[in-house]
């Protein structure tokens, strides 16, 4: 087993600091430190530092991977970009934590050692954080899939009881964006289960509002969370009022769509279970027909192929014996094939009966080459 980590830090929000950058610097001098990011890999030893402490400090993402297959991905997030009932509802301790940490989240999805160590080359190591980082993004625009998708892997690790309830009906589980799809890849989400709880799971409202949506919202908001807002513009705090903007009206929409998280009934562990079997059979049927379809193309282009040679039986056949002659293992391997192309056109366009003959006729030549024979038998057209 390989002892090999990689550590990732990602600053998104704001670059370091120069003074910020030598004291990263300070903590490990191999590391590959830019004004916005920190890179370490390790084939013995260990990281230093706290990746906790980093992410509160530093920076707004971080890809931890090890070669036993530990992985972990982290996010900070600003305290209201997410709904206190939202992070109540889906966490689950050492797989989906949430943490309050100054006036920011610290969301950390996390899975175990993983049977397929291969998932996790080294080669593959830097393209996570690429993949991985939109997902923030997409939270701060009110886009909760990804932490359904946390709670989804424990479910799939069985730590979820059959009887409870999903965290909320989510929308849009059938047409995840790219960011949530690699998600649910590096946390190994069982793809039946995910095609499951897709299953009956509405579409997304657009990210975009309608005009007739924010008219209505901006009107019923309180005099006084007006004159706070505008308070906060004035004091530079733009991003940050776009943020409580964005939460609120997501949180406005989801009431006003389905009653609020607690007055809609999700499914249980146990309807996803029976989901995860009606999704597991129709990818199955679908395999079958992919396979018989892929099977249909590949005889209908080797028939063309064989009839192509049946239009000049002597000229394939001369063929066969000029690599013969060569008395190279790879032309051998060419003459070989060759005949087989000739066994099944004769037996398409003529007769089987036909080709033993002519390869009887073929072979009196060269029956001291023992290395091509042992092909033809190995092959099923010569019996030595």
């Amino acid at each position: 087993m390989s002892e090999y980590q990689y550590y990732e830090f990602l600053a998104i929000d704001r670059p370091l600091t120069h003074d910020e950058m030598k004291e990263l610097r300070q903590i490990s001098s191999r590391a590959r430190i830019t004004s916005v990011s920190f890179t370490n890999e390790y084939h013995y030893g260990s990281f230093s530092g706290d990746p906790d402490e980093f992410m509160r400090r530093w920076f707004d993402a971080h890809v931890y991977l090890s070669g036993w297959g530990s992985a972990v991905f982290m996010v900070r997030l600003p305290i209201e970009s997410l709904m206190p009932q939202v992070v109540e509802a889906v966490v689950v301790d050492g797989l989906l934590d949430i943490d309050e940490a100054d006036d920011h989240w610290v969301v950390t999805w996390s899975r175990g050692e993983s049977g397929d160590y291969g998932y996790l080359e080294e080669n593959e190591s830097q393209s996570w954080m690429a993949r991985l980082a939109p997902i923030r993004d997409e939270l701060l625009r009110g886009d909760t899939r990804s932490l359904y998708l946390g709670w989804l892997a424990a479910v799939d690790q069985g730590y979820i009881e059959e009887d409870k309830g999903e965290p909320w009906p989510a929308e849009g589980l059938g047409n995840l964006t790219a960011a949530q799809k690699a998600l649910a890849d590096f946390l190994e989400v069982n793809e039946d289960l995910l095609a499951g709880a897709g299953m009956g799971s509405p579409d997304r409202p657009a990210d975009e509002p309608s005009d007739q949506e924010k008219n209505a919202w901006l009107a019923a908001l309180p005099a006084e969370e007006v004159q706070s807002l505008m308070k906060m513009l004035l004091a530079g705090e733009g991003l940050k009022t776009e943020r409580w903007l964005r939460n609120r009206f997501t949180a406005w929409q989801r009431q006003l769509q389905e009653g609020g998280l607690e007055e809609r009934p999700g499914r249980t562990v146990a309807q996803l279970r029976e989901n995860l079997a009606k999704a597991q059979e129709l990818r199955l049927k679908k395999e079958r027909k992919d396979r018989e379809r892929i099977e249909a193309q590949r005889r209908k282009e080797r028939e063309l192929y064989l009839t192509v040679l049946a239009k000049d039986f002597s000229k394939v056949w001369d063929r066969a014996r000029a690599n013969v002659l060569k008395g190279i293992a790879s032309s051998y391997n060419t003459a070989c094939q060759t005949l087989v192309d000739l066994s099944d056109a004769y037996t398409l366009h003529s007769t089987p009966e036909a080709f033993t003959k002519e390869l009887g006729r073929f072979m009196a030549d060269y029956l001291k080459r023992k290395s091509f024979i042992e092909r033809l038998v190995k092959a099923g057209i010569w019996k030595g």
